[in-house]
C-alpha cells in the first residue's frame, strides 16, 4: 500500500476548511442554462417522462396529506421540494438497477411505473397491498421495479445497500444499488460503516444524501460542525460531488456519471444533493415551530418543478394547456385510485402468520387461533379483523 511519507518538523493542525467543495449546478431557475455550463442529453420522450413522474408526486402528495387530514389515512410523508433529486438520480440508473430508499422516494416509483393503484393498496394497507397491511403507509416495495421495500429504522438501508451491491460486483452484470437518505440518517453509525465498507470493499454503490436542511426539526447547524455531508468522503478515500438538489439536469448529469464510476470502474460515490424540505417532516409535523415562513418562502423561489417545467418550454416540449390537462387528469386518477383502495377488504388474518417460514409453526397457528377467537368475540372493536377472518383456519393450519 502506498502511503504518503511527507514528514513535517513543525506541528501543523489542519480542521478541513482547506479544502471547499462546489456545488454543481447546470440550471437557472428561468430554464435557462448557467454561463458554460452543458446540459446532458436528454431526448424528448425521457425529459417528458421525468417531468411526468415529478408532477404525479406532487399531485400524490397534495392529495394523500388531505386525505390524512380528514382521518382516512394513518400517517403520510411528503416529497414536495425535493422530487428533482428523487426522479433525477433514478432517472440516471438502469431500471433494473437496485434502489434502497428512505421514506421520501415515492418519485423514484413513481418514475418506473408503480401504478396509482399499487400506491394506495400500499397507504390503505388493503388485501392487495403486496405487504399485506403489515407496514405503516409509505412503506412501498416492488420486487418487479427493483425497490427494496423500505423499513421504518432510520439509515438501515444504508449498510444494507453495500451488501447488496457486493453481490451485484461478484455477479458482474453491470448493475449497481443507490441508496437515499437525509443528513440527519448521516449522523447515523450506519452511515459510516457502510462508506468504510464500501470503500475498503470497492463496490458498485452511490450514497445518495438529501441535504434538505432538517432532521425532522433540528436545523443543519445543530447536527456537525463541518460543511455538510459530503466532506466526510474524504475520511473513505470516496469520489464524491455536491450538487444542487433543485436543478433537474445537474442531479441527472451527476448521477449518470456516478454510475459509471461505481458500475466500470466498482468505484463507491457520494451525491450530497442539497435541497429543501418544503412540506412538513409527516404528518405528525409542524415546521412552523422551528422555521420561519420567510426561510420557506425564499425556498418556493426554487421550485424545481417550475424550474424544470421552464426548461421543457424552452424546448417546445410543455406548455401551459399540457399543464392544466395534466394536472387535472392526475388529480381525477388519484381521487378514483384513492376511492378503489378504501373499497378493498383488509388482508385475511391469517397473513400475519405467513411468509415468513415455509408452513406455519405450531405456535404461532396457536397464537393465531387464540386471536380469531377473541376477534369472532368482540368483532364490534376489530371490524377489520372481523372482516378478514373468513377461511383463516385452513390456510393457518396448512402453511402456505
Amino acid at each position: 500500500m502506498n502511503r504518503d511519507t511527507s514528514t513535517t518538523h513543525v506541528p501543523h493542525f489542519m480542521t478541513g476548511d482547506e479544502w471547499q467543495i462546489p456545488t454543481f449546478a447546470l440550471l437557472r431557475q428561468n430554464g435557462t442554462l448557467h454561463d458554460g455550463a452543458a446540459a446532458p442529453e436528454l431526448s424528448h420522450d425521457k425529459a417528458l417522462r421525468i417531468y411526468r413522474a415529478m408532477r404525479f408526486t406532487r399531485v400524490l402528495d397534495e392529495r394523500m396529506l388531505a386525505a390524512q387530514r380528514q382521518g382516512r389515512l394513518s400517517f403520510y410523508l411528503q416529497c414536495t421540494g425535493e422530487e428533482a433529486t428523487v426522479v433525477g438520480a433514478t432517472a440516471a440508473l438502469q431500471d433494473d438497477d437496485m434502489i434502497m430508499a428512505q421514506y421520501r422516494e415515492q418519485g423514484a416509483l413513481a418514475y418506473r411505473g408503480f401504478s396509482i393503484d399499487e400506491f394506495m393498496n400500499q397507504l390503505f394497507g388493503n388485501a392487495l397491498d403486496y405487504g399485506k397491511g403489515r407496514q405503516m403507509p409509505i412503506h412501498y416495495g416492488s420486487a418487479e421495479y427493483h425497490y427494496m421495500t423500505i423499513s421504518s429504522p432510520l439509515a438501515t438501508q444504508i449498510p444494507q445497500a453495500v451488501g447488496y451491491a457486493y453481490g451485484q460486483k461478484l455477479d458482474g452484470e453491470g448493475r449497481c444499488t443507490i441508496t437515499f437518505f437525509g443528513e440527519g440518517a448521516a449522523s447515523e453509525g450506519d452511515f459510516h460503516a457502510a462508506l468504510n465498507m464500501a470503500s475498503v470493499h470497492q463496490v458498485p454503490v452511490i450514497f445518495l444524501c438529501r441535504n434538505n436542511g432538517y432532521a425532522i426539526s433540528t436545523p443543519t447547524c445543530e447536527q456537525f460542525a463541518a460543511d455538510g455531508i459530503a466532506p466526510r468522503a474524504f475520511g473513505y478515500r470516496m469520489h464524491v460531488i455536491r450538487v444542487d438538489g433543485n436543478d433537474l439536469l445537474a442531479v441527472y448529469q451527476a448521477t449518470l456519471e456516478a454510475r459509471r464510476l461505481a458500475v466500470e470502474d466498482n468505484k463507491p460515490v457520494l451525491i450530497e444533493a442539497m435541497t429543501y424540505r418544503l412540506a412538513a417532516h409527516s404528518s405528525s409535523d409542524d415546521p412552523s415551530g422551528y422555521r420561519s415562513q420567510k426561510e420557506e418562502a425564499a425556498w418556493r423561489e426554487k421550485d424545481p418543478l417550475a424550474r424544470m417545467r421552464h426548461w421543457l418550454e424552452r424546448q417546445g416540449w410543455w406548455d401551459d394547456d399540457e399543464e392544466r390537462r395534466r394536472e387535472e387528469q392526475l388529480r381525477d386518477e388519484v381521487l378514483a385510485a384513492m376511492k378503489r383502495a378504501e373499497r378493498q377488504p383488509p388482508p385475511p388474518l391469517a397473513s400475519l402468520v405467513s411468509d415468513v417460514y415455509d408452513a406455519v409453526p405450531a405456535a404461532l397457528a396457536e397464537q393465531l387461533a387464540a386471536l380469531e377467537a377473541h376477534v369472532r368475540r368482540y368483532p364490534e372493536e376489530y371490524p377489520r379483523g372481523a372482516a378478514g377472518l373468513d377461511g383463516v383456519a385452513g390456510s393457518a393450519a396448512g402453511g402456505r
